[in-house]
């Protein structure tokens, strides 16, 4: 494969155009058209298609762009790490992945002390699916995932699980959801409006058998993967939502909610998930060391 074909192509996705992206590029739009209808030969495959008087990427365009933003999202990485090498100051490289079931605020209170270590520390953070994360793992294009399970043992990924610790759950809403609940915690809960993390998650299971036991069953308005998208519906009144206990203080600040209740049944476990069985980078050891000391003794 000619990879400045690959570029070119890569470019005008991106751009959304052959006109914007020669501007980006200095050369003319046939060039261009020339050069990606050589790279649609090279993997017989269609990747723009005309729509009105621009183009719009098709389903094999799509994938194509996908391993481009990679491919070239690794380039940009290793100029970068090359650079920061010529420097006189040793900067740590640090690649971490974190699962999009965990909230952003402890995300945050975890990955902290890495950047409080008395070397420069270069951090890259990305959010995703835990499978999807333990692949890139795999690959050592990360050097640790942030998660609330631990690795599944259905996937054959040769890494080891560092618990953090664990945090109780606390239910939050704005008040005008809370002016509506009637009783007190837990039993207030009864038809209330729920927001519920996905059934993906490992707080779900947990979260069922606990309402079971207690009898109550909310209406359940919307079920959410991604911790901060159920965190902003309820911030908009939509129900009641979950997080760590840990965090209630910066979660009623940012969302302008209150407390519900707290339980002491619910709790949500973090994970340190790396190829290291015995830690050895040091923004991981920071890491593992502060969580385990302080952040998670609520």
């Amino acid at each position: 494969m000619n990879f400045k074909h690959l570029h070119y192509f890569w470019v005008v996705a991106r751009a959304g155009g052959v006109i914007r992206a020669g501007e980006q590029l200095h050369t003319t739009p046939q060039t261009l058209s020339s050069q990606i209808k050589l790279l649609e030969g090279r993997l017989g495959r269609k990747l723009f298609r005309k729509s009105g008087r621009g183009l719009e990427l098709t389903e094999d365009g799509r994938v194509a762009l996908t391993y481009a933003d990679q491919i070239f999202g690794l380039g940009q990485e290793l100029e970068g790490a090359l650079r920061r090498q010529r420097s006189s100051t040793r900067v740590i490289e640090f690649r971490v992945g974190v699962s999009d079931s965990v909230a952003k605020a402890m995300a945050y209170r975890l990955l902290e002390p890495a950047l409080q270590l008395g070397e420069p520390v270069h951090l890259h953070c990305g959010e995703g699916h835990l499978d999807d994360l333990l692949g890139q793992l795999a690959l050592h294009r990360l050097d640790l995932v942030i998660a609330d399970a631990p690795m599944p043992a259905r996937l054959s990924v040769k890494a080891f699980n560092h618990a953090l610790g664990t945090s109780t759950v606390g239910f939050f809403c704005t008040p005008e959801v809370r002016r509506t609940l009637r009783g007190a915690f837990p039993q207030c809960l009864q038809g209330a409006p729920m927001l519920l993390p996905g059934a993906s998650t490992a707080l779900r299971m947990q979260l069922e058998a606990w309402l079971a036991r207690w009898k109550v069953q909310p209406v359940v308005l919307a079920e959410f993967d991604d911790g901060a998208l159920m965190k902003a519906f309820g911030r908009e009144g939509r129900g009641v939502f979950l997080a760590p206990a840990v965090l209630k203080d910066d979660v009623c600040a940012q969302y302008g909610v209150e407390v519900v209740g707290l339980s002491d049944e619910l709790v949500e476990e973090f994970f340190a998930i790396s190829v290291e069985r015995r830690i050895t980078h040091p923004c991981v050891a920071a890491i593992t060391q502060a969580a385990r000391g302080e952040l998670l003794t609520a």
